[in-house]
This record gives C-alpha cells, structure tokens and sequence, in this order.
C-alpha cells in the first residue's frame, strides 16, 4: 500500500482523536508528509479562531476560514507585523538572540513600512515586468531546451529553481554565474538544522555570513557610482534606505531573497504535480492553452507556497467569539484559507477554468500584500507557454519530497520524465 496514504489516515485519525483545546496544525512533519489537511478542516468546521497553548513554536491562535484571514491580514493597527511575520521555534528564537538583527519592510508597520516599500517596488512595476518579460521566455526557453528527454530528472532542480534564480540575479544584478548561490542562502535562510543544505545553527550563520557580506560588497559598488535600475542599488540610493543600518540591510535582503525565489519556485513545481494529480485538467490545458493565466492562479491557490503568515495583537481584539490578547500571536493559515468551502465552491479540487479564479489568499492582503506578486505569475505564465509549445506532456514519475517547513510549503524534489517532444 502507498505510504502516504497510511500517513495521511494515521494524521486524519490523529486529528480527530486530540482535545480541540490542545490541537496544533503547526507540526512541520505534518506538511512534509501533506498530512495537515485533516487537522484545519477540524479547525474550519469547529474552531476557526483556535488557541494553540503549547507547541513548538510557544503558544500561538490559529485564524483558518477565509474571511476571518483577511479580517487579521487587512487590520494592520490591531495585527502588526513588527515582532516578525512567521511562527518561529523556540530554539529559533534562541539562537537569533545570540546575533543582532533588524526587520525588513515586511516586518515593519507604517510609515517605515510604506517608504521602504515603495522605494523597490518600481522593479515589479508594470512597465518594468514588461521589458522583462522577453529575457523570462529567452531563458525559459533555454531551460526547456536543455531537459532530457525520456530519462528521469527532478523538475525542482533543473527548472524550477534554475528559472527563478535567473529572474532574481538580474532583478539584483547579481552576477549570473552564480546565480544558484541566491538558491542556497534561501534554503539557508528558510530551514532548520538536519534539513536542506542547514547542517547545524552554526552552519547556518556561517553560511548567512558569508551571504550578507557578498550583498554588502554589491552595496558598496552600487552607492559609489550613480543609481541603476536594480534591487541594491535602488536601496543604496533610496532616500528612505540609503542610511540603514547592516543589520537592517540583511533583513531587507532575507525578505527579497526569499520572497523571489521560494514562492515561485514551489508553484512552478506544484503546476507540474497539480496537472498530473488532475489529468482532465492537463488535457483541458494542452487542448486550449488560453487557459494559462486562470491556471497559474489556480494553481497559486491550490499550492499555496506560503503555509502561513503571523502577527501580533496590537490590544485585546475579538475575533470570531474569542478574545485574543495584546502581545498574543496569530497565524493566518492562507493554506486553510485557501480551501475554505464557504468562499471557495469545491476547494479541494484543481480547476483551471474557475469562474473566479483570483480569489484566493496566497498573495496576501492589506499592506502587506506580496510586492512581486505580478512577477510571480508573469514567470509561471511564461514557462508555461513555453512547455506547451515543447512538450505533449510531462509525467510525475514518483510523489515529491516536500520541505518541513510550517512556512515554506514546496518541494525539495520532483522527479519527472518527459516522453517525447512536440
């Protein structure tokens, strides 16, 4: 019998059998496994405002249903994103303390937030994603050229990360030979010791060390010469980011580092499973390709590549009849938001022709909403057009390795085989 079948009924009875006063959905192997789905549909059904008092991560409110979401995401006076926007381990926390840190734009409330904010956002502008846009296909293309074909290959490594590190050396104007570093400190930045590339919390700071000391060099070559039309430089120069501290600085570069690789990455990755779980889906797909824009959004909703988002209480707030308490933290599952059948008709299935299919949260809302979402979907629209253009299919050939992780929801690998060309 499939493992992952047995897991996910050993997480559904498990989920039902727990108090629903001690229920924690914040359990990495549970989204390594894709076993969290029972525990947020109890939490929907039964408690969709649900305190957590003891976990990993300290105790913490679970938000689950759609509208009570963006009630938290839109509300950044009560909600603030100051103390950090993630649940955060214990033994996280602990070893964070042991080196000084500063917040990104992300991690900030108005009006810091707001100056920070706009003084990058002209590079996911429109007209910018438009100049873009043929350098995404051009290196698309190269990409999909360069696959084997017949043979089984990890979709993750060969395209999926390869396209979005490309995108983000030039939105930074890294250098493009190295562009797979920019994967690595992510992964770095994203996981706990004993999983991705992190062997150890020492590991870890060494290897981040060495990343905020490239970026500060980059810094240093941008502000002595006159300001270009990249991610540094455009920090370097900007009225409201020139005078950062370095601490400030590497928080700033976590949040685009992250932001512009992990994201669309995962949802790259996740069309490809989707498509395969759903093949009445992938043949609706190939058989009218203007479907493309509705299945990328599909398909950020169904993937979801961000589990969860957190902030804290601001003043005692209620919330769905609870009281939440000032200094009390609060996760915004978007990846139960997202399947929320009172919003969203038959959630759980993969539609690519949904009536509406832009109605989900894995965007964010408010303030807050995800800088580069336009980019995102542009680069997922693209290698689209061009699979279709190169390949009648692409075959799953085993499930993926998925990250544990609470935040990131990927996947580590996705082995895949391309049968023939068009």
């Amino acid at each position: 019998m499939d493992g992952s079948v047995d897991l996910k009924r050993e997480a559904q009875a498990r989920a039902y059998a727990e108090p629903l006063e001690t229920l924690n959905p914040a359990q990495p192997e549970l989204f390594a496994t894709d076993a969290m789905w029972p525990y947020f549909d109890r939490l929907r059904a039964e408690a969709p405002v649900h305190y957590t008092p003891d976990s990993d991560y300290g105790p913490f409110w679970s938000v689950t249903r759609y509208n009570d979401i963006m009630a938290v995401d839109t509300n950044h006076q009560v909600f603030s994103s100051a103390d950090g926007i993630t649940l955060q381990s214990l033994e996280s926390k602990a070893e964070m303390a042991k080196r000084p840190t500063r917040s990104s734009f992300i991690s900030m409330d108005p009006p810091k937030h707001d100056v920070q904010r706009r003084t990058v956002s002209p590079v996911v502008a429109p007209s910018n994603l438009q100049n873009m846009a043929p350098t995404i296909r051009d290196r698309a293309g190269v990409i999909l050229d360069a696959l084997p074909i017949g043979e089984t290959f990890d979709w993750v490594d060969l395209v999926s990360k390869e396209l979005t590190a490309m995108t983000l050396a030039t939105l930074f104007d890294f250098p493009f030979e190295e562009r797979r570093k920019l994967t690595y400190w992510s992964d770095m930045m994203t996981n706990a010791p004993g999983f991705g590339p992190v062997k150890s919390w020492d590991h870890k700071r060494e290897e981040l060390d060495v990343c905020f000391s490239s970026f500060r060099e980059l810094w240093n070559e941008r502000i002595a010469v006159p300001p270009k039309f990249d991610l540094i430089s455009m920090l370097a120069h900007g009225e409201a980011t020139r005078d950062m501290d370095v601490h400030e600085f590497n928080g700033n570069l976590g949040l685009l580092i992250i932001g512009g690789n992990d994201t669309t990455r995962n949802t790259i990755s996740g069309s490809v499973y989707a498509l395969n779980k759903h093949p009445e889906q992938y043949d609706k797909l190939r058989a009218d390709p203007s479907l493309i824009p509705s299945m990328v959004s599909e398909t950020i909703r169904w993937q979801t590549p961000l589990a969860h988002m957190r902030r804290t209480a601001t003043q005692d707030f209620e919330l769905g009849g609870k009281t939440i308490r000032e200094g009390d933290l609060v996760a915004m599952w978007y990846v139960s938001g997202n399947r929320d059948d009172s919003v969203i008709v038959d959630p759980n299935a993969y539609i690519i022709d949904r009536e509406r299919p832009r109605t989900h949260l894995s965007f964010g809302f408010g303030i807050h909403r995800c800088v580069g979402n336009r980019l995102a979907e542009l680069q997922l629209t693209i290698i689209w057009e061009e699979i279709l253009r190169r390949f009648p299919e692409i075959e799953l050939v085993e499930e993926p390795q998925r990250t544990h992780s609470v935040f990131v929801k990927g996947y580590e690998t996705l082995p895949v085989r391309i049968p023939r060309r068009a």
